[in-house]
């Protein structure tokens, strides 16, 4: 069975992966129960052939051991009868007989070697006191000693020991033949079962073959429709979670592409506005000077348009980063909002807004100063931005034995329940022309987002149309890097 096992793991050491645990798995599922039977069938025979041996031989010996005593053979060991049935039965069991007296002294050997001689065991000793026989079976040497004592039925005595050694070489011989065709049986058998198993593992794995060749086409770029291979509850799954990426990647490739053009379009149009402020200035013959400042002052304003562009950009950029490192100090986040409020409220005060800070308790915690102040005033300066004349704006903070919660809320436009899961996005704006009037980018939520999930946080947004909106920021008081 040895030369089996390496014949098979030769010819699969081209084989890898999936198909060759399949293969050896089916393979040894059905070799090694029938290994394991065929050895259970040699056991078996075995011991049954040995326990009938054994039973004949025990059956011989006391019948002769019965006649040893009724022919009074101690007292005639020459009877020429009882010798010649002694010797036939050893010839049968192609062994030997010997019998003692109760002095240990050997009377007769079918061999005719140790006549005369004292034979001691711990086997005759046995008999001799318990009056009882027994049996041993010697595997390794192949042979079944048997003593049983030969008793005198009136007295009761006994008078001596019939020993009986049965060769069970013939039991060998059977076992031999036995293997042999057990093993050609387990070869057969292994052939078969190699031959099953490259068909099964062929059969199981031919579906991932097909989801190589379908994750191989995206290649080609994505397609409108989906693929399915329903062989198997999980190459299904498998090709659900792969349609699912798959529907992730267009939704990115197609973000990509209008963050592309919403840049391109943000960047543009201040510089398009610049164009035409200059060009108008260069076509005039006459320019005054009160005309010549007026359109110097839009352009000044647009190229601080581009600027805030670009630097929100930039911060966009820098957000996005994975090896971006969180600078987290020990801060006191009641001192860091009332400072970006304070500068703010010039702003809000310019609209009528009144901005209330309310915090429930003195809160210190981990984060990086300059990214979260940027987000803060981004969430508060929107909420001045689009707040109503005279409106209000309560920053609420607060905390518990682990995060830290800060609230915007204001008496603003609010945000239509369509846009709600929207504003995050980048570029994303509720009312564009709106937006563009009071000079917003579309990139501010994004980068308090951003710039909140860096603080392993969350920030949620509830908002009624016409009513106002509350944002809420979440965020752990220990920095954890990850």
């Amino acid at each position: 069975m040895k030369t089996i096992f390496l014949v098979f793991l030769n010819k699969l050491k081209a084989l890898k992966s999936l198909r060759f645990l399949l293969i050896v798995l089916f393979f040894l599922a059905g070799i090694i129960p029938a290994i394991i039977i065929s050895e259970a069938v040699v056991e078996n025979y075995r011991t049954r052939a040995v326990s009938v041996r054994t039973t004949e031989a025990v059956d011989q010996s006391r019948i002769l051991a019965t006649r040893l005593d009724s022919e009074g053979y101690f007292l005639n060991p020459e009877n020429d009868s009882i010798n010649s049935e002694m010797d036939l039965l050893a010839g049968i069991y192609n062994g030997r007989i010997i019998i003692t007296d109760n002095r240990f002294v050997i009377i007769h050997d079918t061999y005719d070697l140790s006549n005369g001689r004292t034979m001691i065991s711990q086997e005759i000793i046995k008999c001799f006191s318990s009056g009882a026989g027994s049996s041993v079976y010697d595997q390794e040497n192949e042979y079944i000693e048997i003593c049983v004592p030969v008793s005198n039925i009136k007295t009761g005595e006994t008078e001596g020991v019939l020993f009986v050694s049965a060769a069970t070489g013939m039991i060998r011989d059977t076992e031999d033949v036995l293997n042999r065709k057990l093993n050609i049986m387990l070869f057969t058998m292994a052939l078969l079962l190699f031959a099953l198993s490259l068909f099964v593992s062929y059969l199981l794995t031919r579906p991932f073959k097909r989801i190589t060749a379908a994750i191989s086409s995206v290649k080609e770029g994505f397609g409108e429709a989906q693929i399915s291979i329903p062989d198997y509850t999980e190459t299904e799954a498998i090709m659900d979670a792969f349609n699912n990426l798959m529907g992730r990647l267009k939704i990115l490739d197609e973000s990509r592409d209008e963050f592309v053009s919403n840049v391109s379009h943000e960047l543009k149009t201040p510089l398009t506005s610049m164009k035409v402020l200059a060009d108008s200035l260069i076509s005039a013959d006459e320019v005054s000077n009160e005309t010549y400042r007026e359109f110097m002052i839009d352009i000044a304003e647009e190229v601080d348009r581009e600027d805030k562009i670009i630097n929100d950009l930039l911060s966009m950029v820098k957000m996005d980063k994975a090896t971006e490192e969180i600078n987290a100090e020990d801060t006191d986040i009641n001192a860091l909002i009332e400072l970006l409020l304070k500068r703010l409220r010039p702003i809000a005060d310019k609209k009528g807004v009144q901005i209330v800070f309310e915090s429930k308790r003195l809160v210190n915690a981990e984060v990086d100063r300059t990214k979260f102040t940027l987000a803060i005033m981004n969430l508060v300066e929107n909420a001045v931005k689009y707040n109503k004349e005279n409106g209000w704006i309560r920053v609420g903070l607060d905390s518990d034995h682990q995060f830290f919660t800060i609230t915007v809320s204001d008496s603003g436009i609010g945000i239509p329940e369509d846009s709600v899961d929207h504003i995050f996005e980048r570029f994303y704006r509720v009312d564009k022309s709106h937006s563009r009037e009071i000079g917003g980018t579309g990139l501010g939520l994004a980068i308090t987002r951003s710039s909140i999930l860096m603080h392993r946080g969350a920030i949620k947004v509830s908002s009624v149309e016409g009513e106002g909106t509350t944002f809420t920021v979440r965020v752990p008081l220990k920095y954890v890097a990850v």
